[in-house]
């Protein structure tokens, strides 16, 4: 992982646990599916993704996504490990969990090493309409 990656991987986090503090399980889902994006490849980054998603899902008290995530963390373990992802699959329990879907534009740029992470949006505000800006509602997250 380049360090612009490592940098946009770590902000997204960030950016997801804060909107988790703030009760903002829309906008903690959204930046939790952008650092799946970046971190499915990577066992650790990968795993922990899948761990606060699952907070997520229990914050909602939907028994369904938690046990989808409680899978997830398993399996997504083995797959970084053995190489074995779905590219550009957002990791939340309403997306088939082998569906592969194409990389935002931005986000493969600085997966790639040909931008920097501060070309990433900065923090969305708490208000942030997750479904719109996964370009359409994907059903519950």
């Amino acid at each position: 992982m380049n360090p612009q990656h490592q940098q946009a991987l770590s902000a997204e986090l960030t950016r997801a646990r804060h909107a988790l503090a703030a009760a903002d399980l829309d906008g903690a889902m959204l930046h939790l599916e952008r650092a799946h994006v970046l971190g499915q490849r990577h066992v650790v980054a990968h795993v922990v993704v899948h761990l606060l998603m699952l907070r997520v899902a229990l914050h909602r008290g939907d028994a369904g996504a938690a046990l989808g995530q409680a899978v997830r963390v398993i399996l997504g373990a083995v797959g970084s490990a053995l190489g074995r992802v779905p590219v550009g699959n957002p990791g939340g329990s309403d997306v088939n969990m082998f569906e592969e879907r194409p990389i935002d534009p931005a986000l493969l740029a600085i997966m790639e090493g040909r931008a920097a992470a501060s070309t990433l949006a900065g923090p969305r505000p708490a208000t942030t309409d997750a479904a719109t800006e996964r370009g359409g509602d994907h059903g519950p997250a």
